[in-house]
């Protein structure tokens, strides 16, 4: 095909994506959602076309800065960036105009000044050292050893088997373990030398002499070749552009090295051939515990294979395992902590003693009667902390005590060398079991800081809604159970465009008949839109956590506490005995349908001063939801519909009509006065159902550390009402963040 040709093609299809940001929609239904895919694998079939589409994609930036259509700016800027990542060689000059721009984006509002910032930043170092981008990509997401650059990342998808269909959660197991067969360390090595020689030597680079020489070394001889390169790009990015020809010089030494006496002049004359960005690591869990979530992520910082000694492997793994993934953590940073005694009271489990003081043992000994000594828990956090820790009453192993008198030596800082991405598969439900899991995980780190201070936890929501019920299903539609993804596309257009158009897509691919065609689309379209989704969605939305405390009809059960993400749900709740039911049927002739309720609120009005209300009515039910129906509305309040009877009185005889109250707060009561129960339901999941209710307090929740924080505080000044001290400088509120592509566009 013509260059000119192929320009044209780009550009097409650069407009139709374009077209769709828009809301014009391709003819063919099939086509949405795989503009952009369809774009970047055109670009992968023939890579020296990179830079032609880069510099359509910098025509078009810079045609909608002047136009004012700022829509544009964040997906051909997201676009542009991942395809420069891949591309074997870009102009400087055609690099410089990329970054001229990102400069110019520091002038508008958020997130454009924000995006604009890291890109201009990346650029910065990409300008420097050329394959930078790329080798610290593959790097951290493939965890390669690399003392320069020591960052790791991982994927971790979760899909709740009870809300999926079988044959949905089958088919994305099956792809991901596919995705991650061909993904060897040695592999993504050969990878990260290939395209930083290439980005360095451009059309001189022998690509394929490269490849077949990495690919006939033993697996452990292409590691220090790996070193070589990764250390020769880092040095140029850190030193700056005056070093860059000797940087040059240098990836040139290490190529003759590996391909031997051959010229580097004597290139095949075959154009830029890209090598392929290995898929990142990615693991599908199907989420079946409470817990599981905190314990992956634990995992991921204490891996198996550096925390068990060889002589455990043949132990039971899960109490190996959990007894040895929080191995030489440094919980003596903190002052006082808690210390589980593991002494059983037993006269055998005491440690044997010497000969010589035996005597003296015997003496001092407690004697203590018979008894059974209790076996931890795996799972317990106190026990789990403390032998993880293996350093006996907080000291550091190693070095001797302090002397008293001498001040403290500082504790260095930890880095954040770990990245979480955890994608959630599903609807609303599974983001409100998230929503407890995140709640449950940031109360933990209140009490102990073990994954806040190592580790970057980042969530992913990509919407699924099955064709058939499973056995959680609710009998909303698909729109009412994806809220939370329908206001991810209105505040994000690149996220409506390229994640929302998946809802009803997965279901179909996962389902399809095992060909090889089938094979084809999903391998790369699922993981490559994961992996794109999870690359690039760096701007976060925060949703407001609500809390919610439960109080039951009988006196002797204590209350629940519980949060909820979306919507709470109450309806009036059917009497179990018989001669409740035949009150409930003479009230309800005479006073209608419904129980009575006392409303207790804080009325949000425009000038966001709050008011207090109270209300009683007689009602069948009312639903609070955290979710805005439109974009223009914040997300810090509950929507509250309350369906009120109203008795109306006529000549034909008395009657009863539903009317909805609606009203915005952020705190609200709800009680039952003659104590008639109703069921409660979170986030529209069937199995968060509380029964026999006879009163509720929802408020937005707030977050773990702040609260201890103030609880501290006031014991010391018990009368002070305000924030004062640390307490000011930390976030009040819990937020759910998921990322997105351009978070909230101004």
């Amino acid at each position: 095909m013509e260059s000119s040709e192929v320009e044209s093609d780009i550009l097409r299809r650069v407009r139709a994506l374009l077209r769709e940001l828009d809301g014009h929609h391709p003819s063919c239904q099939s086509d949405r959602g795989m503009l952009r895919w369809t774009l970047h694998k055109k670009i992968d079939q023939n890579p020296s076309t990179s830079c032609v589409l880069v510099r359509i994609l910098v025509k078009e930036l810079e045609r909608a800065e002047r136009g004012d259509l700022r829509h544009y700016i964040i997906p051909l800027l997201h676009t542009l960036m991942y395809t420069l990542i891949q591309a074997p060689c870009i102009p400087d000059e055609l690099c410089a105009r990329v970054y001229d721009f990102c400069k110019r984006l520091l002038t508008l509002p958020k997130p454009f000044c924000t995006i604009g910032l890291d890109y201009a930043s990346r650029l910065q170092v990409e300008r420097t050292a050329p394959g930078a981008l790329y080798q610290r990509m593959v790097i951290s997401e493939h965890s390669l050893p690399s003392a320069p650059f020591p960052y790791q990342e991982k994927i971790f998808i979760f899909a709740d088997p009870e809300l999926l269909p079988e044959a949905i959660c089958n088919a994305l197991v099956t792809d991901t373990e596919a995705a991650q067969v061909s993904q060897s360390p040695g592999g993504c090595m050969s990878c990260v030398v290939t395209h930083a020689l290439q980005a360095a030597l451009g059309d001189t680079c022998d690509i394929h002499g490269l490849r077949a020489r990495l690919q006939a070394l033993p697996p452990g001889d292409v590691e220090p070749w790996f070193q070589q390169v990764v250390a020769a790009v880092e040095c140029a990015g850190s030193e700056g552009g005056s070093e860059r020809g000797q940087r040059t010089a240098r990836l040139e030494r290490i190529y003759h090295g590996l391909l031997g006496s051959l010229p580097a002049g004597n290139a095949p004359q075959e154009g830029l051939q890209g090598t392929p960005l290995p898929h990142p690591n990615i693991s599908f869990h199907l989420w079946t515990e409470d817990e599981q979530l905190w314990k992956e992520l634990v995992l991921f910082l204490r891996p198996l294979s550096h925390s068990c000694e060889p002589d455990c492997l043949g132990q039971d793994l899960d109490a190996v395992e959990m007894q040895n993934i929080l191995a030489d953590c440094d919980y003596c940073e903190q002052s006082r902590f808690s210390v589980l005694s593991t002494d059983s009271g037993i006269e055998r489990d005491l440690p044997a003693q010497d000969e010589p003081c035996a005597v003296d043992t015997e003496r001092s000994r407690l004697h203590r009667k018979g008894g059974i000594k209790k076996k931890l828990f795996p799972l317990d956090s106190v026990a789990l902390l403390q032998a993880g820790s293996a350093v006996p009453r907080g000291k550091l192993p190693g070095k001797p005590p302090r002397r008293s008198g001498m001040p403290p030596e500082p504790a260095a800082p930890l880095q954040r060398l770990h990245t979480a991405r955890v994608v959630l598969l599903g609807d609303d439900r599974i983001l409100g079991r998230l929503a407890q899991a995140f709640h449950s995980l940031r109360k933990r780190e209140a009490r102990r800081v073990f994954l806040t201070a190592r580790l970057d936890l980042q969530f992913y929501h990509i919407p699924v809604v099955p064709g058939q019920p499973s056995a959680a299903a609710d009998p909303a539609g698909p729109e009412e159970l994806c809220e939370v993804a329908r206001y991810l596309g209105r505040a994000d257009p690149w996220y409506e465009s390229n994640i929302n158009t998946l809802c009803h897509m997965i279901p179909k691919l996962a389902t399809m008949p095992s060909l090889p065609s089938r094979a084809l689309v999903t391998d790369l379209f699922l993981t490559d839109v994961i992996a794109y989704y999870a690359r690039m969605g760096t701007q976060p939305i925060g949703f407001q956590v609500h809390s919610v405390k439960v109080l039951f009809q009988d006196p002797a059960q204590d209350p629940a506490e519980d949060v909820f993400l979306t919507e709470l749900l109450a309806q009036v709740q059917d009497s179990p005995s018989h001669r409740e039911l035949s009150t409930t049927k003479r009230k309800s002739t005479l006073e209608g349908p419904g129980i009575d309720l006392t409303v207790t609120y804080r009325k949000v009005v425009l000038s966001d001063r709050q008011k207090e209300l109270a209300l009683s009515l007689r009602s069948t039910g009312l639903l609070m939801k955290a979710i805005p129906a439109e974009e223009a509305e914040g997300l810090g309040c509950l929507r509250v519909t309350i369906t009120e009877i109203i008795r109306i009185n006529n000549l034909a005889g008395r009657s009863f009509s539903a009317v909805a109250n609606r009203f915005k707060t952020r705190n609200i009561k709800v009680r039952s006065p003659e104590q008639r129960p109703f069921t409660v339901r979170l986030d529209k999941d069937s199995r968060r159902t509380y029964r026999d209710v006879i009163g509720l307090e929802v408020s937005p929740c707030l977050e773990p550390s702040y609260c201890l924080q103030k609880t501290r505080t006031m014991k010391f000044s018990p009368d002070e009402t305000e924030d004062v001290g640390l307490v000011k400088y930390l976030p009040k509120s819990l937020l759910l963040p998921i990322n997105t592509f351009a978070g909230v566009i101004q």
